[in-house]
């Protein structure tokens, strides 16, 4: 059963004990990522994420890497757009000491100056190897242009120039804006007892500074019809459409993940089955959806050969057409239905799925997260509503493609595909 609590100070707790375990999984969940960043401090969040295992006020960075070694454990952390986690997983007899460290880590780091210049150029180098990944470039580019105008355009690592420009000052002023009682939670699940749990956590966050909780208001993004060509030297042209989804607490979602399942998320879908299968123009080709606190959006992938690429765009996009008009069928949707919640289900087994999945429900949505609400969602996205999101999914009109490659031929035969499919 779930519980929530309120240490003294006002950080919000939430807490899920399994018995059948014995692995903790405990993470600090912090309203800090790219959508709170402006100009000079692009990437300021994943920076802070690196800079913490660099050392506290207590203990060394390889401090940090042996105490954690010494019982097996492990402790990590990852930024996204809307939020940062610092996470530890244990066994249960060793949860005082992955509460001591990670209080030291997001309370106390020590952000030493030399350190800083390091891991600058370890970020930056992070951010090139991203944009050595025509997956990942053809997804930001994509994201970027789909979100123009808005908070969550920007990208999370920042770019090479931000980052190398930071300073502790600056590092230092935006922790004192976000890393406040009121934008954290702290989330566990796993073997431990909320009785034991409580204290732990009042003593090593009492001195987590005090000031209440904000949040970013994140636009609909207002563009659509875009197209977007990066020339890289690719044996493959790499490209990303994106289309509108919903926001986090929207009930759609669960019918846009039985949709997005049988569209491109499984082996079994319609085009993994047409283009990869049954033509070979693919290795990779797939969809997903995804969820901001106030918007969301469907992305579709493929990697193809340069010459296979606009015949593979103009597959993918006939399948849009064909599902826009024709609907799911029952066949189809009863199977994307049950492949959902089986791999939910199976997705939920071990402690740490659990803590990310009650931490960031109540960080972003202030609400409790329970696999039975949850399998409850997903059987009443009946095939009525499935098919009753087509029109708003499936929209040219809304459309965002971006693509990466090295040849400019393929550049404007995709183009007038594309400019075909959206001037419906």
């Amino acid at each position: 059963m779930i519980k929530q609590a309120r240490l003294s100070n006002g950080i919000r707790v939430i807490m899920e004990p399994m018995g059948n375990l014995r692995s903790v999984s405990i993470g600090v969940w912090v309203n800090a990522g790219s959508v709170y960043e402006e100009g000079a401090d692009a990437g300021i969040s994943h920076f802070i994420e690196h800079m913490v295992f660099k050392g506290t006020a207590r203990r060394s960075a390889a401090d940090i890497a042996a105490e954690m070694d010494a019982v097996g454990g492990n402790l990590n952390a990852f930024t996204a757009k809307e939020c940062t986690c610092f996470y530890a997983k244990v066994l249960d007899e060793n949860l005082p000491l992955a509460v001591d460290m990670l209080s030291d880590i997001t309370l106390h780091p020590a952000l030493d100056e030399q350190e800083m210049e390091k891991e600058k150029r370890v970020v930056v180098e992070e951010i090139l190897m991203s944009e050595d990944s025509p997956e990942d470039k053809a997804f930001e580019t994509a994201g970027s242009a789909y979100y123009t105008g808005t908070v969550l355009s920007s990208a999370i690592l920042g770019t090479p120039e931000t980052v190398s420009a930071f300073t502790r000052e600056q590092v230092l002023a935006y922790m004192n804006r976000r890393y406040v009682t009121g934008n954290l939670v702290i989330a566990c699940a796993g073997s431990f007892a909320p009785e034991d749990l409580l204290p732990l956590l009042e003593s090593s966050f009492a001195d987590c500074p005090g000031g209440p909780g904000d949040m970013i208001a994140e636009r609909e993004p207002r563009a659509g019809r875009k197209w977007l060509f990066v020339r890289k030297d690719t044996e493959q042209v790499n490209a990303c459409l994106m289309l509108p989804g919903y926001k986090l607490d929207s009930s759609e979602n669960f019918a846009l993940a039985v949709l997005s399942n049988a569209l491109g998320g499984s082996m079994s879908s319609r085009l993994f089955q047409k283009i990869r299968e049954e033509l070979g123009l693919a290795y990779s080709v797939y969809t997903y959806p995804m969820a901001y606190r106030d918007t969301g959006a469907i992305c579709l992938y493929f990697g193809s050969g340069v010459q296979q690429a606009p015949k593979t765009l103009e597959l993918a996009l006939a399948e849009l057409d064909k599902l826009r008009a024709e609907g799911l069928s029952e066949a189809e949707f009863q199977r994307s239905r049950a492949q959902l919640k089986g791999s939910f289900l199976l997705g939920m087994e071990g402690s740490g799925a659990h803590m990310n999945a009650i931490g960031k429900r109540l960080l972003l949505q202030n609400k409790e997260f329970t696999i039975e609400d949850t399998l409850s969602a997903i059987e009443c996205a009946t095939i009525d509503k499935v098919n009753g999101i087509l029109a708003h999914v499936l929209s040219p009109r809304r459309a965002v493609c971006a693509a990466v490659g090295r040849t400019r031929g393929v550049q404007g035969e995709m183009k007038a595909v594309l400019d075909h499919w959206m001037g419906r």
